[in-house]
Formats: C-alpha cells, structure tokens, sequence
C-alpha cells in the first residue's frame, strides 16, 4: 500500500507531496482508496462532502467504530502526515481478520476531503462540512489561488456540489472515531515510545493581516515619503516571533502576498496569514492580542492601513476522557499521553461524536516537510496498536 501511494502527487524538485483538494492527484488518492476497499470486499460509499467510507457491516447499523484520517498535503508535505492513518486503517483490518476477530458492531474506513486546506485556505473543510461548523453558504464562497470556488472544483472533478452541508444523520451512527497520526513533534522520541495516545488538541486559528500602503517607484521615491506596507508586515512578523517566546506559545506568518509584487515597485498591499496556538484559550487570546496591536502601532507610524480578519478557529479540544482511558486501558495502561499543537478531523468532530487520537514516534520531529519520517518497525508498531484498539472497541 505505502508502495503504491508514495509517488502520486510528489514534486520531482523538492521531493514534497502536492496532494490539493480536487485537483489529478487527489483524484489519484481516491481511487487507491476505493480500490483498497473493493479488494477487501468492504462496501464503499462517498458521501455528500466527499468525505470517502469503506463499510466492514451495515453502513446503516448504529454504533459504528470508525478510523481513518487524511490523504491530501500541504504544500511540499511529507508522506505520513495523513497517509499514515489511511494506509494502518487497512492494515489493521488485515491484521484482525488474520487473527480471526469477530466484528460486534459495524466498522468504517475513512479519508476525509480537503484536511489540510492547501488549496482553499480552510482547514478540515470535509469534516467541518460534514459536522456543520461549516454552513453551505459559507463553503460556497471558498475559492482558491486563481479564483476557483469549492463547488466548481468539486464539479470538476466529478462530484455533485449541490449536496454538501452537515450530516448529522451519518454521524449519529457513529460510536467511536479513532484516528492514527505520525507524531508532529517529538514527545514520543524523547520518552522512548512508538505509540501514544493523545490528550487534547491546542486551541488554534488563522488571521489574515491587510496592510495597504501605496504603491510607487522604487528608486525615485524618498525613503521620507513612502507608506510601505512592507515594512509594517516586517515589523509584526518580529512581534509574532517575539509574543509568542514570551508566553511559551507558537505563532508563524508562512503565506504572503505581495501588490503589485514588482523587484523595482513599493507595493500597495502586503498580505500576511498568522497561524498562531498554545496551551489555553488565555495565552492564544494575550499572543493574538499583542500582535494585533503590534501591527497596529507599525501600520500607524508608516502611514498604512490595517485590516485584520480571523479567517478561522479551533478552540481547545479535549479528548472524551472515558474514550481515552478506554484506549489506554487496551493498550496495557503504559502508553504515554501527550497533547498536540496541530489540528485534525478528530479535533472538529469531537463536538459531534466520541474521539480518540494515537500518535506513531516521529524521530525528528519534522512534519509538513518532505523530511517527514517515521520508522517501519513504528509504523508497525502503530497498525498493531490500532488494530487492538479496534479490536477492543468493534468486537466484544
């Protein structure tokens, strides 16, 4: 399986992965997908997101016991961060019908659409769908770097788009949602563990920072007479860096966008994303606030404008406790638990349904970087340690 998907979407330059919602290699993704679950004699449905399903029982039954994660990138992503918890959800079907398990209440397989928001800027947009923290209206005004909406990307690609909106009657069968994940941090190496289980994800969000000055000629233009936006996006990318040591959190400008973006023009508008977490609402809330006002004294001191709008937020997301101790239980009581700074599916439907996370030893820690990495005998490690939580879970 990891043979078969390793090369769809991989940038030949850096050696990344450019797996975009809806595009050829997401296509790609999701015939191996629905291939992996035909051959297993499972039955397969998409729903109305475009989240994929691969039923071992009755897709209609109650209770279900659900695992699955990911199979889109980031930009220049790495093989695991999603792939990861696809291809162990297989492998821990294998391993259980090799042990002979008989199934109590009914299994899915999932890969849920458009996790990473490379494409459309929005995070876990299928699982938002599907649990309505995302309405229709607003998926519908969803466009990407050239101009293209969601649903006419959808369209493209063969879906139906008029569909999509929360589906409350799917999750309703759900018991349990489990989902495996390469560790992106390095908590599991230093403690000497492959498997652990997590404990609540930090909260998070994404701010788009406007900073409009005006536009001019490079070298006619008196360093006295510009309002360059450039310099107030400088100034609070620094801040960021600078707010976030001080209060023990994490904050990052990694997307901009320039106008005119011209080597000899001072530009109109700089245009920054703030992705920013911590521990508690409290310490995200004082890191976002000092540098909104950072941006605000840089903006007024070089003449520009400021516009500031939160394009989207995850609060803190703990993990039902007893799901947890379920797992741990299972898993002999010796795995380590440990939080996360870094959002997923499991995070946004644990309003909806019970949810649970394992994470598998990353040795250095990169993620959402082509030097991404776990180790075979890990990876192993973690189908194993799914397949006896789905064991546990799906077959008393």
């Amino acid at each position: 399986m990891w043979r078969q998907l390793l090369p769809i979407g991989r940038d030949a330059g850096s050696g990344g992965y450019r797996r975009y919602a809806w595009t050829g290699a997401d296509a790609d993704c999701r015939t191996w997908f629905q291939e992996q679950a035909e051959t297993r004699g499972l039955t397969y449905e998409t729903d109305r997101n475009g989240n994929q399903w691969a039923w071992l029982g009755d897709p209609l039954g109650q209770d279900a016991v659900v695992t699955g994660s990911h199979l889109d990138s980031v930009p220049d992503g790495g093989a695991f961060d999603g792939p990861l918890g696809v291809v162990s959800s297989f492998a821990a079907l294998d391993e259980l019908r090799h042990r002979g398990a008989e199934f109590t209440r009914p299994l899915a397989l999932t890969n849920f659409g458009d996790e990473e928001g490379a494409r459309f800027g929005l995070a876990c947009v299928g699982s938002r769908l599907t649990s309505g923290q995302l309405t229709r209206e607003a998926a519908y005004e969803l466009r990407d770097g050239e101009g293209v909406t969601l649903p006419q990307a959808m369209e493209a690609a063969g879906y139906d788009p008029s569909a999509i909106g929360p589906d409350p009657e799917r999750l309703a069968r759900v018991g349990a949602f489990v989902e495996l994940h390469v560790e992106q941090g390095r908590a599991l190496d230093l403690s000497g563990d492959a498997v652990g289980i997590a404990s609540a994800i930090w909260p998070h969000g994404r701010w788009r920072y406007d900073f409009h000055g005006e536009a001019n000629h490079a070298g006619t233009t008196r360093l006295a007479d510009r309002r360059d936006p450039m310099l107030g996006y400088a100034e609070t990318v620094l801040a960021a860096r600078r707010e976030a040591e001080l209060a023990g959190a994490v904050a990052t400008f990694g997307k901009i966008s320039v106008e005119p973006n011209g080597v000899n023009a001072i530009p109109s508008l700089v245009r920054g994303w703030l992705d920013s977490r911590a521990a508690d609402q409290a310490t995200l809330d004082t890191v976002v606030s000092a540098v909104e006002a950072a941006a605000a004294e840089a903006a007024a001191r070089h003449g520009l404008d400021l516009r500031v709008v939160r394009e989207s937020f995850t609060p803190v997301v703990e993990f039902e406790h007893a799901l947890r101790d379920e797992l741990a239980k299972i898993l002999g009581g010796q795995v380590p638990v440990l939080g996360t700074g870094a959002g997923h599916d499991a995070g946004i439907l644990s309003a909806s349904v019970p949810t649970a996370m394992m994470f598998v030893r990353n040795p250095t820690g990169v993620s959402h970087s082509p030097a991404e990495s776990a180790d075979e005998d890990d990876c192993v490690a973690g189908v194993l340690a799914l397949a006896d939580v789905l064991e546990g879970l799906a077959c008393r």
